[in-house]
């Protein structure tokens, strides 16, 4: 997908959805190999129930998140439950697009790679470090 510019129109939820779909098929095995049952949803912006859950009471300060029980912690003898799932929030993408003039799908993809670390069960701190070791850090 060609790269937009902040002053191209605004992507609809549509392009953040194929953005991010372009983002999880670049993951390599054997990581892709455990994100096939992970549900990717684009929603405006998120609930208070989820912002509570994070810390966070604006939701402006969330761009993603993800939902479910990390895969080291999945057990055989679990009960059937909801499918995990990556949630990006649009708004405050495009808001943090507008803001810092990044690719978007450079920044969408920067999203989802943070998502899925959780997906495996990397904290937050985990995954800056993993970024600020690679040089990527920000």
């Amino acid at each position: 997908m060609a790269a937009q510019e902040p002053c191209d129109s605004v992507p609809d939820a549509r392009v953040i959805e194929r953005m991010a779909q372009a983002a999880l098929a670049q993951i390599p095995a054997p990581f892709a190999d455990h994100l096939a049952n992970v549900v990717l949803r684009v929603e405006e912006l998120a609930d208070a129930e989820t912002l509570a859950a994070v810390g966070l009471t604006h939701p402006m300060q969330l761009s993603g998140v993800y939902h479910g029980r990390p895969i080291g912690e999945k057990s055989a003898w679990d009960v059937a439950s909801y499918p995990d799932q990556i949630r990006l929030y649009r708004k405050p993408i495009l808001a943090e697009w507008r803001e810092t003039g990044v690719d978007l799908q450079r920044l969408v993809t920067h999203v989802v790679v943070h998502e899925v670390g959780h997906h495996f069960g990397l904290s937050d701190a985990d995954m800056h470090a993993l970024e600020d070791s690679a040089g990527e850090g920000g």
